[in-house]
């Protein structure tokens, strides 16, 4: 008896030895969560200015495939010469030739943990169709979202820097529609996923000098830049109180959804100080908390005609990428 016992407790135990261990499982489950989690981080600052870099880079080196690959396939670029898509974009950059690019202002805008948003200036060197172009100055921006796993620039603007002349006095308040006039602040609470309605319902505020209502429909960290600065949504608030929108015209509509909670929406803007064709303009909405809030702004990029401004239009250069051409780009002389 006592010899079954023993030989029935080391079957036992072999058994035991065999089975896989029962926390083997558990463990690698909790790996793949950890991996999970840590591909659907928010990207930083560092790296969102990394990806942009690197994208200049691939221009730089006329690696025009790793170009292509780094945008997104609805990719839009602003350019004096139209809003391009993703095959006008590569085709555009082609001919332009930088050899020196230096950065700097960089701004960061996380708009979610998959879409963020850069904002810099970039002073660019180089040849454009193998002539050689005076240096220029471009205020640049650029979106960024991630899909599959992979972040890709989905939109890119450039302007040329420029002095401005000092703004006129702002018009006095109207009478008859106050900027804190009931009737025009609950304009605020209609905005929606419809980036072309929000954003003609801005102007007509603007026509309305109903600015507390503008400045309700801003996120608090909103950026915009033009030709002359950057402004936060105060300087915002204050720099749209001293322009007369009541002439202004706007067409060539354009969207690009990034995602469910963030679109773009591009359109051109005749009158309120733009140049003599018009300037392209570009705004990008978020839902923040079920409201929709504009969150950022780019102008001043001056409209030309193809003939007028060749391949090297500032505007040739990718939406989603700041280094296919300087916004500023290269005219011939």
């Amino acid at each position: 008896m006592k010899k079954i016992l023993i030989l029935v407790s080391m079957l036992i135990v072999a058994a035991a030895c065999a089975a896989p261990p029962a926390t083997t499982p558990t463990v690698d489950t909790n790996r793949n969560n950890n991996t999970a989690e840590t591909a659907a981080a928010p990207v930083t600052e560092a790296d969102a200015i990394a990806k942009e870099k690197a994208i200049w880079d691939t221009i730089k080196a006329k690696n025009y495939e790793a170009f292509a690959d780094m945008l997104a396939e609805d990719q839009v670029e602003v350019a004096t010469d139209g809003v391009h898509d993703k095959a006008q974009s590569i085709a555009a950059v082609k001919p332009f030739e930088p050899s020196e690019v230096v950065f700097s202002d960089w701004k960061f805008l996380s708009v979610d943990k998959d879409t963020f948003v850069v904002v810099y200036t970039a002073a660019t060197k180089g040849k454009y169709q193998g002539k050689e172009f005076p240096p220029i100055t471009a205020h640049c921006s650029s979106a960024w979202v991630r899909r599959n796993n992979k972040w890709l620039a989905v939109y890119h603007q450039e302007c040329a820097v420029k002095k401005m002349p000092p703004m006129p006095p702002p018009p006095p308040p109207s009478k008859a529609k106050p900027a804190s006039s009931p009737a025009t602040t609950p304009v605020a609470a209609t905005t929606g996923p419809d980036p072309i309605a929000n954003e003609k319902m801005v102007w007509d505020l603007f026509r309305s000098k109903n600015y507390d209502a503008f400045a309700e429909l801003l996120a608090p960290e909103f950026v915009e830049v033009e030709p002359e600065s950057y402004y936060d949504k105060a300087g915002t608030v204050k720099g749209v109180s001293m322009f007369d929108a009541s002439k202004a015209e706007m067409s060539d509509f354009k969207t690009a959804k990034f995602n469910e909670n963030a679109s773009v929406v591009t359109y051109t803007v005749k009158g309120a100080g733009s140049g003599p064709n018009g300037d392209r303009h570009s705004t990008i909405w978020v839902n923040r908390g079920g409201k929709w809030m504009g969150l950022f702004h780019h102008g001043g990029t001056a409209v030309e005609k193809p003939a007028a401004t060749p391949a090297a239009s500032p505007t040739a250069k990718p939406v989603a990428s700041p280094t296919t051409k300087p916004v500023a780009s290269p005219k011939p002389k």
